[in-house]
């Protein structure tokens, strides 16, 4: 999370911990208790929702470590195949060609043309081992590229589960935002003449803004992004 939505969620559990100490303010059935037991499931949902965004993010950090070195292994099994299909093809010209190192460097370009060559390189597996590739190569090379597809695998699916708790993040502040906005016109007409109790509302229900506002700019006006206090 972001620092703006960490100061909004702790507004959320000060709000949530302020209205357990006047539950008796708010019977059940009241449009009050409906408002903090909505804000008490925006909390936990949250809570959750942080999880799956951490865990998210720190797959694919692992995985982008992990992704580098199973490239580096397959990339230089397919080097050493390519380099011997070439000296192949000076008995069975255009031979080499079957074996190329695809122009892309993308993951699915080398992990498409690894799978080709475990294919192409079958029935010439007594040529190559007879120029010193290992008796396993093409075994090698397909278990390579199954660890290769597996942490790219593993990579994307942890920026989609990123992605999604992110944008659910969002969605339940925005939630639990207008919970607020509900709850401090009840608030402040159940409470309108104890001064004391609507200071410490305001208080609770107030988001911390840090000492550098967190702006941005908008059809050339500077704009605040940390969403509007319930109180301002």
């Amino acid at each position: 999370m972001n620092n703006v939505i960490t100061r909004t969620f702790e507004m959320f559990v000060r709000v949530n911990a302020f209205h357990a100490e006047r539950a008796g303010s708010f019977p059940a059935g009241s449009l009050g208790a409906e408002q903090f037991a909505i804000l008490a499931e925006v909390i936990q949902e949250l809570n959750g929702a942080v999880t799956s965004q951490a865990t998210g993010k720190s797959s694919v950090s692992v995985a982008t470590a992990s992704r580098t070195d199973a490239y580096e292994r397959l990339h230089e099994s397919m080097r050493a195949i390519a380099r011997t299909a070439r000296a192949m093809a000076l008995d069975t010209p255009g031979l080499e060609n079957k074996f190329r190192l695809p122009r892309s460097g993308s993951d699915q370009a080398l992990l498409q043309a690894a799978r080709a060559s475990v294919v192409e390189a079958i029935p010439l597996k007594a040529e190559f081992i007879r120029r010193g590739m290992a008796a396993t190569f093409i075994e090698d090379l397909g278990e390579e590229a199954g660890e290769f597809e597996t942490v790219i695998s593993r990579k994307s699916q942890g920026r989609s589960a990123h992605v999604a708790a992110s944008a659910e993040i969002d969605e339940l502040i925005e939630q639990g935002m207008r919970t607020v906005r509900e709850l401090d016109a009840i608030f402040r007409n159940t409470f309108a003449d104890d001064p004391s109790t609507l200071a410490a509302w305001g208080s609770a229900s107030h988001v911390e803004r840090s000492s550098h506002r967190a702006r941005q700019k908008k059809n050339g006006t500077t704009v605040s992004t940390t969403p509007t206090p319930p109180n301002s």
